[in-house]
C-alpha cells in the first residue's frame, strides 16, 4: 500500500541552518496495517506526515501508493488517497457550517456543486446512519453548527467523514492530544473501529507510550530523522510502556 524509498527531507539546504529532518527513510506498510508512530521532539514524525499528504517534497527519494509514484503530487492531488486529522480539533471542520454541510463537503470533495444541490434526503439519511456509530447522538443534530459540538465530538465528526471518501490511508497527528483522557480513550475506540471497518491503512503520531502499544499492529520509533525500532509481532505483544519510555535512552 505504502512504500518510502530514501526518503530524505533537509530544511535550510546548503545554508548554517540546514537540517536534515529525514534521512534515507525506507519503509513499507501493508493495505489495512495501523502503524503507531513515537519519537522525541525533532525526530521526524510530522515531517514524515508532511511528506505522507504532499505538504512537503522530499529532496530525495520516491513516494509510492499502491504502486503509483506520487512524489510529484500535491496534496490536492493525493486527497482521494489520503485522509489526516490533526491535533486540533478546530482543523478539520468548519465551525460556521452545520454536522450536514461540513459532512456534505467531505463527501463530495473535489466536485463544484452547491452544497445545497449536494444535500438531500437520501444522503442525510447516510449521515445519519454513519453517525449513529459514534453513539453521541450527533445523528439527531444534521442541522446544528459545528460550533456548538466538544472538542471531542469534533474529532469523532472529523473520523467519520473520512469514511465519506475513497481515501485508503489515514494520517492521525496526535487527533487525541489536546483531549482529556476520558475522551481521548472514547476517540482511539472509535478511531480503532473506524480503521478496522473501513480497511484503512494508518499512521498514527502518538506521544502515549500506552497508545502506541494498545492501538495498531505494529510501533516504529523515530530518532533524529531516522526510523530506529520497528515493532511488530509477539515482540510488540511482550513490551510495556515503561520498555518504550527506556528505548528514549540512545
Amino acid at each position: 500500500m505504502i512504500e518510502l524509498k530514501n526518503i530524505n527531507v533537509i530544511f535550510n539546504k546548503s545554508t548554517n541552518l540546514e537540517n536534515k529532518v529525514l534521512k534515507n527513510i525506507n519503509l513499507k506498510v501493508n493495505e489495512g496495517e495501523f502503524v503507531t508512530i513515537i519519537g522525541g521532539n525533532g525526530a521526524g514524525k510530522s515531517t514524515l506526515m508532511n511528506v505522507l499528504s504532499g505538504d512537503i517534497s522530499p529532496n530525495k527519494g520516491q513516494i509510492l501508493i499502491d504502486q503509483k509514484n506520487v512524489t510529484k503530487l500535491s496534496v490536492e492531488e493525493r486527497s482521494g488517497m489520503v485522509a489526516r486529522i490533526f491535533q486540533d480539533p478546530m482543523i478539520g471542520t468548519f465551525s460556521g457550517l452545520s454536522i450536514e454541510e461540513n459532512m456534505s463537503i467531505a463527501y463530495k470533495r473535489g466536485e463544484t456543486r452547491g452544497l445545497q444541490h449536494s444535500l438531500n434526503s437520501q444522503l442525510r439519511e447516510n449521515f445519519r446512519e454513519a453517525l449513529s456509530e459514534l453513539n453521541m447522538g450527533l445523528e439527531n443534530r444534521l442541522k446544528d453548527e459545528v460550533s456548538s459540538l466538544s472538542g471531542g465530538q469534533r474529532q469523532a465528526l472529523s473520523l467519520i467523514m473520512v469514511t465519506l471518501q475513497d481515501s485508503k490511508i489515514l494520517l492521525l497527528d496526535e487527533h487525541t492530544a489536546a483531549l482529556d483522557p476520558k475522551i481521548a480513550k472514547v476517540i482511539m475506540s472509535i478511531t480503532e473501529k473506524i480503521v478496522r471497518k473501513h480497511n484503512l491503512t494508518a499512521l498514527m503520531i502518538t506521544h502515549s507510550m500506552t497508545q502506541a502499544l494498545e492501538y495498531g499492529d505494529r510501533t516504529i520509533m523515530m530518532y533524529h530523522g531516522e526510523i530506529v525500532r520497528d515493532m511488530h509481532g509477539k515482540k510488540r505483544d511482550a513490551l510495556s510502556p515503561e520498555d518504550l519510555i527506556k528505548y528514549f535512552d540512545l
